[in-house]
């Protein structure tokens, strides 16, 4: 698209530009201008509002209100933060700074000095800029359309009389103000309305006759005819680099982000820093605090610029030192009028300027005589102000009076500091050396007025700020180059892309002189040298682009961003949240933008939350156990109710935020608020509070750099929540909170899905296709016929392992009913992973296997007839003298600890025994626990009556007792439901076995349409006697199994899922423990993996990453023979978590547990009335 001259390819972005200029004062307006000039598309913003001629202020009153006083000890401001005027005051200095369209021009006296000689020879002062310094002060003088004084106005004629020969006129003095007399440049541009000056003498408080040549005239003006985009009221508080490489569109994302608040930005490659001396400072002190590197002379080489004033009143000579009031200018010939504010200028041989000046009629007189000044000589000077104005108020004549202005070179050693817990600035002027002789050659002239001398009680009182940025050819030595390019501190003069600085603050040295013109040149310098390198950038870029001729016909604009926000559509609110992760205490303070729109209306990815529930997030974190400052958000995504597809019944509440901190360092916090439907809400406050997160530090390029992974929850509390309502903001809040309810209805009450069925029918095959094996029938010893999957290790691979001894074979026996190890679907399950590991692998098939189905077994029966058949044949087809590695979950695992320390197999026999959420104890969630202990089971056998296996498929034939246990099963609370009829009858039965989000579609297809056909139950009997014991226990409940602890003189791995399903993590911790107390010589590990359940170790998409190593290396260390040492020390891959913890699913209020038994109560009358 054309962007007013770049032909970037980019897509259309109100909120894109290819340069973004901060400031409109004689920096800011230059570079605006230069750039639209050349056809860049160009956004200038100014903090401050618009001012015509007729809003600038008329009288006292009004002036008051246009003046914000910010001083350090109070600790906050007073007055509009758009005032016109800003004081700061701090110990003994003040300055004054301008907010408004076109800056300190707008209520300067309009002075245009050339640079001194004096200056340029500073040591600090940029060689660089004397190439073209002539030319640019030439471009700058003619924008600004300077004009000479046309006559001698009387406060300039008594100053001539004053003078002695120690001073010396300044001939070159010029004013940026339309007198009319001189011819204009035929390339000057400006408003027609413009007027001409009348020597009113009001040029200080704003011009009312719109004479004078301010930079919303010329450069300003120029800039917006050539297509530059102004928005006023709009503060920029920082700006960060982009940390996207790419927009949603897929094109090259900008360079630069700056920010207009806590969550709006615009988007930029390059910005532009023109907010003067404390805008600019204050700006990249709060950029460093969000990881900008910058040099470490930020703020330093502050200059006043020798600045002092004083006001010399009470002499009786006719001194012309007040403005005039509209009603005086019939009376008062032109010739004889004040003229503007300064209209001559004289250089002491001292080594400073001084100039007199016409204070405006708006002018508070009286502040002046005493409040904030001190007289000379000594007397009655505190009594001048009120006999002076009581004289005003009778219609006495009063006395005369002006000011006076006197500028000089101080040490430029002040310093600009920024207070991170008050959020802004403070500030140390210079040394001023020649302060002294300023005060003797004041007291001189107000001994020839025979007038009252009234000093400034600050040291240093100033309205010509430079410095804190200082040009300078290395970070070592200022901030930026002499080209206004920011340094980073990468390398002595390397500097950030597309970052510059251009105004006042640039100016490492006091001036001695009036600096609008120098300001102005060096500006003119600095762009001259930031379109050289835009186009560069373009041209070289390798995106296709090119610098076109500007449309004569596109105009830019001028908008306030304050009326443009109250007209949007976004609901804003505050939100505080306190908790800890890892341990360490953290409080984030977040500010939350909703209605954000970063794709079109209509395209909309599923599981995405509503636009008016979905936006950004700014604001900060406290967490100073990882960093002493704030971290600050610098790119945050909310989504208020978000829906994974595999999931579609549990919604989330969803934040993702990007940190930085003033190291330099970037984190990741991420959380979710998981809102499930469970019991009809009975968690749902908890669950809608609690935000559970991840924060991790984004690596660098250097890898030695120590990384963070913490995991914590935050809550919301009450009290902030209502706060957080209160704070809500915007036109659509309304809206917004009926959706957010709507959602949280639809997820607890109506329990209703989004989305369609996890995963498809059509189950495709992999590209890799599955070994081959070979099925054996096994006959047990009770005649019972069980199968076993058995994949041999070609000989043809046999070299790819490189190992003189043939690896063990593994076993590998299932939970209850469900497969987890031979997995069609996926690419990397443990059968493939253990066979690229050099493994013969068995899978067995017990009875209470889909496919080979018993009607009447226990789990004893497994262990009992089942493992040792299948141990027999393997030891068969091998050598007698090898052993085999076992790997069994759940309900698996308990049958290989019945046939262990049942004596039914030899220990002798096993290299390895490594279990999954299982071990010779078995302890449940509280929830899993209490519907066993309910008679739920021995119901559910009188309903089956005599065939015990239970058919899955929906699309299978079942009868009444069957539909009507399947009926039942839909109706128990569970965890995660899910919208496919198998996968709601198995977990309603069981529970909820894996968590969704941890396995894949087609995984999840093939397990309940392939693979569980139907659900053997006659085992549920003995399972329900173990699992109210918590271990393993024979058909008749006695405890024939744990007093045998010598017969598992085996290694050992119990493994349990870090998100408690149905089988805690207590039950891998006691078997660990029971097996190190009687087997303390022995080898025994147990690992607790974070962020899964039960069956997803197995069977989830990451568990080759996270679980399967974990195996490995036990097998591993078992075919070597290592074991413990003479220390009895373990070597063990062991969790952090070395107690046990219930889980989530814990009863945390008898209020909760009470609801759930009545509930489960009703659920058993219920099923008792049916078969009734």
């Amino acid at each position: 698209m054309e962007n007013g001259g770049i032909n970037e390819c980019y897509s259309e972005d109100e909120d894109s530009y290819d340069a973004i200029v901060v400031g409109s004062g004689y920096g800011g307006s230059v570079a605006a201008c230069r750039m639209s000039m050349a056809g860049i598309n160009v956004c200038l913003l100014e903090k401050g509002r618009k001012w015509e001629s007729q809003d600038f202020p008329t009288d006292s009153l009004k002036l008051l209100s246009s003046i914000r006083y910010e001083n350090k000890r109070l600790g906050f401001g007073l007055g509009p933060k758009d005032a016109l005027f800003k004081i700061h005051t701090e110990d003994d200095s003040l300055a004054v700074t301008v907010c408004g369209l076109g800056g300190g021009s707008l209520v300067n006296a309009g002075v245009m000095l050339p640079t001194p000689v004096r200056a340029k020879r500073n040591p600090k002062w940029p060689k660089e800029w004397e190439s073209d310094w002539k030319s640019c002060e030439a471009s700058a003088s003619s924008m600004l359309n300077i004009q000479n004084v046309p006559l001698k106005f009387p406060n300039a004629q008594i100053m001539e009389k004053l003078v002695d020969n120690a001073f010396k006129e300044t001939t070159s003095l010029k004013l940026s103000i339309n007198f009319d007399v001189e011819e204009q440049g035929s390339d000057f541009k400006r408003p027609k309305e413009q007027g001409s000056c009348i020597a009113c003498g009001n040029c200080l408080s704003g011009c009312p006759y719109n004479a004078k040549n301010s930079t919303d005239k010329n450069y300003l003006f120029t800039a917006v005819e050539a297509g530059c985009n102004i928005k006023t009221d709009c503060e920029v508080k920082y700006v960060v680099k982009n940390p996207n490489n790419t927009n949603i569109h897929g094109k090259r994302a900008r360079r630069w982000l700056v920010f207009i608040n806590e969550t709006d930005y615009l988007q930029s490659d390059f910005v532009i820093l023109s907010g003067g001396v404390f805008g600019t400072t204050d700006l990249l002190f709060r950029s460093q605090t969000r990881g900008l590197e910058l040099s470490s002379r930020l703020g330093e080489g502050f200059s006043c610029n020798g600045n002092n004033s004083a006001y010399l009143a009470g002499s009786t000579i006719p001194l012309g030192g007040y403005g005039l009031q509209k009603e005086q200018f019939s009376k008062i010939p032109f010739q004889e009028r004040p003229g503007p504010a300064i209209s001559s200028s004289y250089t002491s041989s001292l080594g400073f300027t001084i100039q007199s000046a016409v204070l405006p009629t708006t002018y508070p007189y009286l502040i002046f005589k005493g409040v904030s000044t001190y007289g000379w000589p000594t007397g009655y000077w505190f009594l001048h102000g009120l006999i002076d104005k009581m004289k005003h108020t009778f219609g006495l004549k009063g006395s005369q009076a002006m000011a006076l202005n006197v500028m000089g070179y101080d040490e430029s050693d002040g310093k600009i500091t920024f207070d991170k817990i008050r959020d802004k600035i403070n500030f140390t002027p210079p040394h001023d050396p020649l302060l002294s002789r300023k005060i003797i050659t004041f007291q001189k002239l107000a001994k020839k007025l025979r007038g009252i001398l009234f000093m400034s009680r600050y040291r240093s009182t100033s309205v010509h700020l430079l410095g804190g940025c200082n040009a300078s050819f290395d970070h070592f030595n200022g901030v930026c180059n002499s080209n206004g390019q920011v340094f980073d501190t990468k390398s002595p003069s390397s500097f950030h892309l597309g970052l510059y600085v251009c105004d006042a603050s640039l100016i490492p040295c006091s001036i001695g002189v009036n600096p609008c013109l120098t300001i102005a040149t060096a500006s003119e310098h600095v762009s001259r040298r930031l379109i050289q390198d835009i186009v560069k950038t373009y041209l070289e870029n390798e995106v296709k682009c090119s610098i076109i001729e500007s449309d004569d016909n596109k105009q830019g604009s001028i908008c306030s961003w304050k009326i443009k926000g109250k007209s949007r559509c976004d609901v804003r609110f505050n939100e505080v949240m306190r908790g800890h992760i890892d341990g360490m205490p953290c409080v984030a303070h977040l500010i939350l933008k909703i209605n954000t729109r970063t794709k079109k209306e209509n395209d909309q990815d599923f599981g995405k939350s509503h636009d008016l529930i979905r936006g950004i997030v700014g604001g900060y974190l406290e967490f100073n156990a990882v960093e002493r400052d704030r971290l600050y958000v610098i790119d945050g995504k909310v989504g208020l109710c978000e829906v994974d597809i595999k999931t579609p019944y549990t919604q989330f509440m969803h934040y993702r935020l990007l940190l930085a901190s003033s190291s330099g360092s970037r984190y990741v916090l991420e959380g979710k608020k998981v809102m499930k439907p469970f019991l009809l809400g009975l968690y749902g406050w908890k669950e809608s509070t609690t935000l559970q997160v991840t924060f991790k530090k984004v690596k660098k390029d250097d890898s030695s750099e120590e990384m963070v992974d913490l995991k914590g929850v935050l809550h919301i509390s009450m009290f902030e929540l209502m706060r957080s309502m209160i704070s809500m903001e915007g036109k659509n809040k309304l809206k917004f909170m009926w959706l957010l309810l709507q959602c949280i209805f639809r997820t607890y009450v109506m329990q209703k899905p989004r989305g369609n069925f996890i995963g498809s029918h059509n189950i495709e095959p992999l590209d890799r296709p599955y070994p081959s094996s070979t099925f054996h029938e096994i006959r047990t010893d009770d005649g019972f016929v069980i199968g076993c999957r058995q994949w041999k290790i070609k000989t043809d691979d046999s070299w790819r392992f490189g190992r003189e001894k043939k690896p063990y074979p593994v076993l590998l026996i299932n939970g209850h009913s469900t497969e987890s190890f031979w997995l069609p679907t996926e690419s990397n399950d443990l059968v493939r992973t253990l066979l690229d590991k050099g493994h013969e692998t068995w899978l067995l098939q017990t009875r209470l296997h889909p496919l080979n189905s018993s009607k009447s077994f226990t789990i004893e029966d497994i262990g009992k007839f089942d493992i040792p058949s299948a141990i027999d044949k393997i030891l068969k087809l091998n050598e007698k003298s090898i052993k085999i590695h076992v790997v069994a979950h759940c309900v698996g695992g308990l049958a290989i600890h019945i046939a262990i320390m049942g004596g039914y197999v030899s220990a002798s026999s096993i290299a390895s025994l490594s279990c999954t959420n299982s071990s010779m104890f078995f302890k449940l969630t509280p929830f899993s626990h209490f519907k066993m202990w309910l008679p739920l089971i021995p119901i559910t056998m009188m309903i089956l009556g005599n065939n015990t296996i239970l058919p899955i498929l929906k699309t299978t034939k079942a009868n009444s007792n069957h539909k009507l246990l399947k009926c039942i099963a839909r109706l128990i609370p569970r965890y995660e439901r899910c919208n496919c009829d198998e996968c709601e009858v198995f977990s309603g039965i069981f529970g909820n076995t894996f968590w969704h989000d941890n396995i894949t579609s087609t995984l999840h297809s093939w397990m309940n349409k392939k693979s569980l056909t139907s659900l053997p139950m006659a085992g549920f009997p003995h399972l329900r006697k173990i699992c109210n014991t918590g271990f393993i226990v024979d058909s008749k409940g006695n405890n024939a199994y744990l007093i045998h602890a010598e017969r598992m003189s085996l290694p050992t791995l119990y493994i349990s899922g870090g998100r408690t399903l149905l089988v805690t993590r207590e039950t891998s911790l006691l078997g660990n423990k029971y097996m190190r107390l009687h087997h303390p010589s022995i080898r025994h590990g147990r690992v607790v993996v974070e962020g899964f359940g039960h069956s997803d170790l197995l069977i989830g998409e990451e568990s080759c990453k996270e679980v399967f190593p974990h195996i490995l290396s036990h097998i591993g260390l078992a075919e070597i023979g290592e074991n413990l040492g003479d220390n009895g020390k373990e070597k063990e891959c062991f969790s952090e978590y070395d107690q046990f913890e219930e889980g989530e699913l814990v009863f945390k209020s008898w209020v909760s547990s009470f609801i759930f038994v009545m509930f489960l109560l009703f659920m058993l009358a219920l099923c008792l009335v049916i078969i009734q």
